[in-house]
């Protein structure tokens, strides 16, 4: 426990510094960088074998720190990665009985996946690195909801075949600890009212549904392929995707929408 506790708090460090500590992306591309190169190599880890994995890592880094140039991309990334997340869902909902979807054809997924994930990220921070506290701090605290309410009172399984511990009742009390963030800051913080306070509310509530299937997708990668975790630079945590799993989807996601308000003007 006290491992856990420890690299958590060297990560907020690190984290908290990458993100505020200039208005310059000195630190942030960086962090962002090295972030994406160690869960690339992850992720050949949970993918049928590729022979040369550095490859792959060479490639998504490429890859992303390019994307990062021509921001008008960005939305494209953000749309291709929400496609590929419905089609986890179907996935995640046929597991054990259908592993089709389980292929070289991964690696593309993969890249689009990363790609998508770290552009929303620089996106947000680009708006204001509060926007990606935001999001960290949404998936977090309904991830921290999720797990006590479902610990106390969690009985039936949400997807037994993935994740056997995640229950119904823990997806409602993240939402609901969700929620209450949302409303804080929607409120006190935004002041958002009527039409914008719903949109706002209902996109962060689909942030949350994303980060939860981000987190499955991954389980499910694991089981496939016969792993615990998808490393172990993180001691007592695993890996970064392990980290990050609930990030790569609700990121994007969030990003998409966010985009999506601002471009029509329905948010401040």
């Amino acid at each position: 426990m006290w491992t856990r506790i420890k690299t958590a708090v060297i990560l907020v460090i690190i984290v908290g510094v990458a993100i505020f500590a200039s208005d310059k992306p000195y630190l942030f591309i960086p962090l962002l960088g090295v972030g994406v190169s160690i869960a690339s190599f992850e992720w050949t880890k949970l993918v049928p074998k590729w022979h040369v994995p550095a490859l792959f890592v060479i490639l998504v880094l490429a890859l992303t720190m390019a994307t990062l140039i021509f921001p008008n991309t960005w939305p494209l990334w953000w749309t291709a990665s929400t496609v590929i997340w419905l089609m986890a869902l179907y996935w995640v909902s046929k597991f054990p009985a259908s592993t089709g979807w389980y292929g070289r054809q991964l690696y593309v997924l993969g890249m689009v996946l990363l790609t998508a994930a770290i552009s929303a990220m620089y996106y947000l921070w680009l708006q204001s690195p509060w926007w990606l506290m935001y999001v960290f701090l949404l998936v977090w605290c309904a991830d921290s909801g999720a797990y006590f309410v479902g610990r106390k009172l969690g009985k039936r399984k949400m997807s037994p075949h993935v994740s056997p511990n995640k229950s119904i009742e823990g997806l409602i009390g993240g939402l609901a600890t969700g929620l209450i963030v949302v409303i804080g800051i929607s409120w006190f913080k935004l002041q958002l009212a009527g039409s914008e306070l719903v949109l706002f509310v209902g996109l962060s509530l689909i942030t949350i549904l994303a980060s939860v299937l981000g987190d499955l997708f991954e389980s499910m990668l694991k089981r496939q392929a016969g792993v615990k975790d998808s490393g172990t630079i993180l001691p007592g945590h695993g890996g970064i995707l392990d980290r990050i799993d609930s990030l790569l989807s609700a990121t994007p996601i969030f990003a998409l929408g966010f985009w999506v308000l601002q471009y029509y003007q329905m948010l401040p």
